[in-house]
């Protein structure tokens, strides 16, 4: 089990140290060791690869730490955060972050209960989606827009949105089984059919 700190700063007037130490102390009064620090200088509207999402993600395995000083450090949207959240909570990876004073673990009652806020959080995010994209398409239906594929339109897959992280985490070495998790894919075998075709990676 390993411990591995966060940090992400957006602009050059913040300083990185100052999280480090900040963190540095956190671990120490945890009694935790951290073994590894990812940190990056970049806005939070950049995606999860420039952010270093991703190569956190790779790092970190199940049952290890993560450390970071604020939750909104981890994503640019609410919605990005729980996703990330019950993400690592579901490989058991423990989430601490210091200004909210969180301790998110897979075997506490309090950790269950906030767990089950954000998945309900979750849950109510894409609902709304779900029902936006409802209206628009009745919407354009009413307008006597024709819907659906054009017939002979090629099928495509679901992994396309993701084709260069997928690339990137592949060439990192990490297993198809892990790509799919860091992704937040839960049938890893459509994920593995997928790269047959596009690239080799590890089993």
């Amino acid at each position: 089990m390993k411990t591995i700190a966060y940090i992400r700063v957006s602009t050059s007037q913040q300083d990185v140290n100052n999280q480090k130490l900040e963190l540095y102390e956190y671990a120490r009064k945890k009694e935790l060791t951290i073994d590894d620090i990812i940190e990056t200088q970049i806005s939070s509207q950049q995606d999860r690869l420039k952010r270093r999402i991703d190569e956190l993600l790779g790092k970190l395995s199940d049952g290890d730490t993560i450390i970071i000083t604020e939750i909104s450090r981890l994503g640019r949207s609410t919605s990005e955060v729980i996703h990330l959240i019950n993400e690592m909570i579901k490989r058991k990876i423990r989430i601490m972050a210091i200004k909210q004073g969180l301790d998110l673990n897979k075997h506490s009652l309090s950790s269950k209960i906030i767990v089950t806020i954000f998945s309900l959080l979750a849950e109510l995010e894409r609902d709304l989606v779900s029902l936006r994209t409802k209206e628009a398409l009745q919407a354009k239906k009413l307008q006597g827009v024709k819907l659906g594929k054009p017939k002979g339109t090629i099928q495509k897959s679901k992994f396309d949105k993701d084709l260069d992280r997928i690339k990137e985490l592949a060439g990192l070495g990490l297993s198809i089984r892990k790509i799919a998790a860091i992704l937040g894919y839960s049938n890893h075998m459509g994920l593995s059919n997928y790269l047959k075709k596009i690239t080799t990676v590890k089993q």
